[in-house]
């Protein structure tokens, strides 16, 4: 049960319609122009988060670096240590003598030198024949 209706051809109905197009045609722009700017949004924060886990990797392995450095350095400063304490016994010459006579056999008078072999190293050699 439909009823034809003819239209009203008369100066409100068409400023009527023309203001419904005109309001439809804004509706559409601003979402338009809301999705535009959503994605704009979106890229940008991608962006930034993206950065932000790569600086916090990037800082994470330069701690890591660091820490390895730090060790490293204090074993070099252990090292320093010793080999300054070894500078001043280099300097007392008993102990100058007591290295020769340690590593070269080098004797004092009236001293005599027995070599005695360690255990492990007549072990290997039973072993190798």
């Amino acid at each position: 049960m439909r009823k034809n209706v003819t239209p009203m051809e008369n100066e409100y109905v068409r400023h009527q319609e023309h203001m419904h197009k005109s309001s439809s045609k804004r509706k559409k722009r601003l979402v338009r122009r809301l999705a535009v700017f959503f994605v704009l949004v979106l890229a940008i924060s991608g962006f930034l988060i993206s950065t932000l886990i790569s600086r916090a990797q990037v800082l994470e392995d330069k701690q890591t670096e660091k820490a390895q450095l730090e060790k490293k350095l204090e074993d070099l400063k252990d090292k320093q240590s010793a080999l300054e304490e070894e500078i001043v016994k280099l300097n007392d010459d008993e102990y100058i003598a007591k290295l020769a006579r340690r590593d070269y056999f080098l004797s004092d008078e009236g001293e005599i030198i027995f070599n005695i072999p360690e255990p492990d190293k007549e072990k290997e050699e039973e072993v190798s024949y």
